[in-house]
């Protein structure tokens, strides 16, 4: 019922509103994972919502209020938008004086205010009311915004009334899919919840759903723009039918707790495909589930939509449109360096060339590509599944990544030997990338032949264009970045002020930014000397590589993303 119901079962104790012979029969019938005293008393009519609340709100110096009668209008309802109000469940009641009162139902949550202060920047002081009168008033205040399926469902693609017939069978395929139409009655609510966790991840354009159980709570994340954001959490005593409820959706173990697994869960939504990567671990109060989404409308990305300026894509493309040779894309994890691999070869898919690609997985099928999965158990290595597509007469290959000496030497040789490769690296610089090859044993002479180019790459969130202001920059923001100060005294800068559809973040999306190192004879005699990294980026400099800072910066002025964002992705960028 609250963050911490041991804490509420002692308030309720030392006030005499229960006996400790109540407590102790309450505790023995405590059966469910999640489930506590209080809850039981609640069920057997020991003790009230109401009377609950209004001891815990005294303990704490809150009000507790009866919001059921209370007067909401637009006024009230312009107080709060509607997705913050039901990402931390409260109805907004007045503001006086800059400060917002909001009515809650969870007083011990105190995550609640403290996210709200910093969503809202202001102010925010709670009373507290019965959590069904908090739910009333939410879909009083916010209809469009009510919770049932049906209306999740309308959200992702509404209808129009000749498209009716034809949108009830898709939320019908839909509900099959996720099989809701199968639960029986008693697990009907459980897999309706896990089918609007789904929903809602995909309506925020998540890129991950993060199920992490807690000590007193279960919580649930989404990872928006790079940034993971909290989420109304379900119930704690909800925690383990939910993780099965998921596992049983990707095909898992379900009698098996005590090691990782992986799985998948493969939907479609209003005509887009969705495949869930589905990863658990164990953890000291449950198991912590990831389901990362890929959306494969993703795929029609070009490359001006990456983020690349106009003269930086130019490069590129001359780059992937060369005969041979090896082009890496760098960065660590999340980068989007998966995502740009694709854009190339939907750049240089055609019909005159062979395009086979060697993945661990395969996260998207692409049309007139031969892909190929990674399968260690089986013998299906990254140097093996090299072997065999070699003798398929590739005109292009494209290897996931190169993690291994085998796995270089083999893409060197497919490089020198007349085919265009691509691959990822994980290093920090598109320079560093000579020094990990070299690191894993590959020969300075090999590299330097067969190296053509490297990419390293960052992602920063894109300012929301629909509440984009101006704004002038201080002195130490501009210092921050290595601006002249002189120079940009008059520069305008841009940042997102809030607004409903970026969830008040000010962002919506992301931007690639890039540091492209061409490999030319002067570094190939570097690399074949075995120089160290710094020489070669200081020749790197020399021939008019850009740093990832340098290109944020552009980025920047052009009003795509903000300082702050810039100074995040490059912290290690001392040039």
């Amino acid at each position: 019922m609250t963050s911490n119901d041991d804490y509420v079962l002692q308030i309720l104790l030392e006030n005499n509103v229960i006996t400790q012979e109540q407590s102790e029969m309450a505790a023995a019938k405590v059966t469910g994972e999640g489930e506590s005293v209080i809850d039981i008393m609640l069920k057997s009519g020991d003790i009230t919502e109401e009377t609950v609340l209004g001891y815990v709100a005294q303990a704490f110096g809150m009000d507790f209020v009866d919001i059921s009668q209370a007067d909401m209008g637009d006024e009230t309802r312009a107080l709060l938008a509607g997705d913050i109000a039901r990402k931390f469940r409260v109805v907004p009641l007045y503001e006086s004086d800059g400060t917002l009162t909001v009515a809650l139902a969870d007083p011990m949550n105190f995550e609640t205010l403290d996210g709200l202060r910093y969503a809202l920047d202001k102010n925010v002081e709670a009373v507290v009311a019965p959590r069904q009168q908090i739910l009333t008033m939410m879909t009083m205040l916010y209809p469009d915004q009510d919770a049932s399926m049906d209306d999740i469902y309308n959200e992702l693609g509404g209808t129009t009334p000749d498209e009716a017939q034809k949108g009830e069978e898709e939320d019908s395929a839909l509900e099959d899919q996720l099989g809701v139409s199968q639960a029986s009655e008693a697990d009907a609510p459980i897999v309706k919840l896990c089918a609007q966790i789904i929903m809602r991840a995909f309506v925020s354009r998540a890129s991950d759903i993060h199920l992490e159980p807690m000590e007193k709570r279960f919580r649930i994340r989404y990872r928006i723009d790079g940034v993971l954001r909290e989420q109304e959490a379900p119930p704690k005593r909800l925690q383990g039918a939910i993780l099965q409820r998921f596992k049983l959706m990707a095909n898992m173990k379900l009698s098996e707790r005590r090691i990782p697994q992986d799985g998948r869960i493969q939907i479609k939504v209003k005509g887009r495909e969705l495949d869930l990567r589905v990863s658990t671990v164990p953890t000291g109060h449950g198991e912590s589930i990831v389901m990362r989404i890929l959306d494969k409308q993703n795929l029609s990305l070009g490359l001006p939509e990456l983020g690349f300026m106009t003269d930086d894509q130019q490069t590129f493309e001359q780059l992937i449109g060369l005969p041979d040779g090896i082009l890496l894309v760098t960065g660590p994890t999340g980068s989007g360096k998966t995502t740009t691999l694709y854009a190339c070869l939907g750049q240089i898919n055609k019909p005159d060339r062979k395009l086979i690609t060697v993945e661990d997985p395969v996260e998207y099928q692409m049309t007139g590509v031969n892909q190929v999965h990674v399968n260690a158990d089986i013998g299906m290595t990254f140097a093996a599944a090299l072997r065999a597509i070699l003798r398929q007469a590739p005109n292009i290959v494209m290897i996931g990544e190169i993690r291994d000496l085998e796995t270089a030497s083999i893409a060197i040789e497919a490089a020198l030997t007349g085919h265009l490769v691509f691959s990822t690296l994980h290093t920090n610089d598109a320079p560093g990338a000579i020094t990990r090859l070299l690191d894993i044993g590959v020969k300075p002479f090999q590299v330097a032949s067969a190296l053509r180019a490297v990419m390293a790459q960052r992602l920063v969130r894109a300012i929301c264009t629909e509440c984009r202001e101006q704004y002038t920059p201080e002195a130490m923001e501009l210092r921050s970045l290595g601006l002249n100060v002189d120079d940009l005294q008059s520069a305008m800068l841009y940042r997102g002020a809030g607004c409903q559809r970026c969830s008040q973040s000010g962002y919506k999306g992301r931007k690639g930014i890039f540091e492209i190192f061409k490999v030319d004879d002067e570094i190939q005699r570097l690399i074949f000397e075995n120089s160290g990294v710094t020489e070669i980026r200081a020749r790197a400099r020399e021939l008019g590589m850009r740093t990832l800072r340098e290109d944020g910066i552009r980025k920047v002025i052009a009003g795509i993303t903000t300082v702050s964002e810039v100074l995040r992705v490059t912290m290690g960028d001392e040039d």
